[in-house]
């Protein structure tokens, strides 16, 4: 007679959004069960390792099973890392900062994950994204994320033109990210392009010591002077 495996979970496990102690913002659940998975895909192994160890640090770092899931990942390989899934061993998903899938490859293997039928359980964690909405007093029932926007000048203009048009016509909050050493050159393009009367809420280092939430006009942030370089930074308009 044949058996069938129970297959495994695919745990979404978010990690913090920068260098503070993991269990400052992250609920126990993380640690129970970064404790009990030994299987994962992760962004980058050095820092995959570090998050690990700083959960758990008894935990044997060499009975680790760790696959990449990053920009040179090939799309035939990721399949492949949910086989263990199949054979009943759970896998964890982590991500570099913040949640797993949300401006993050993980969403490439968590759609294969759906297409397998294995369960995937999203952890409760921070999400830079969501915690700046949270704070910039703009409207959270309906906005959109547009990741990064043209590096090109004259692109990165329009662009910003038109979500400011988008966020006047459907009163809707225009999110959007930036690399970080580019942070600065955003900020005065923004005070370039803008309209005065437009609002804007810029929040870097959320959940860190040295975190800077505020929403202000375009004629305010005019006058204000602002060190952003290399810090992780959401850029919120609403017009």
């Amino acid at each position: 007679m044949e058996t069938t495996t129970t297959k495994g979970k695919l745990y979404l496990i978010p990690t913090t959004l920068g260098d503070n102690e993991p269990l400052e913002v992250l609920p126990i659940s993380i640690k129970q069960t970064i404790e009990s998975v030994n299987h994962y895909i992760v962004e980058n192994e050095k820092t995959a390792r570090r998050f690990i160890k700083k959960i758990n640090p008894r935990k044997s770092q060499q009975n680790l099973e760790i696959n990449l899931l990053n920009k040179f990942t090939e799309p035939h390989e990721i399949p492949n890392f949910l086989e263990p899934c199949l054979n009943g061993i759970n896998i964890g998903v982590l991500s570099e900062a913040g949640c797993p899938g949300i401006a993050d490859p993980g969403a490439d293997v968590v759609k294969i994950a759906h297409e397998k039928n294995i369960q995937v359980v999203p952890l409760v964690g921070p999400s830079s994204i969501l915690l700046a909405l949270m704070a910039s007093g703009f409207n959270g029932q309906n906005f959109a994320f547009n990741g990064y926007l043209p590096i090109d000048n004259s692109e990165r203009k329009k662009t910003l033109k038109g979500l400011e048009k988008k966020s006047r016509e459907l009163k809707q909050s225009q999110i959007f990210i930036e690399t970080p050493y580019r942070n600065d050159k955003m900020f005065q393009e923004l005070t370039k392009t803008l309209t005065e009367n437009a609002y804007l809420c810029i929040a870097c280092d959320i959940t860190l010591p040295t975190e800077y939430i505020a929403t202000k006009k375009i004629s305010d942030w005019k006058r204000t002077k602002l060190d952003l370089h290399k810090r992780p930074t959401i850029f919120i308009i609403q017009a």
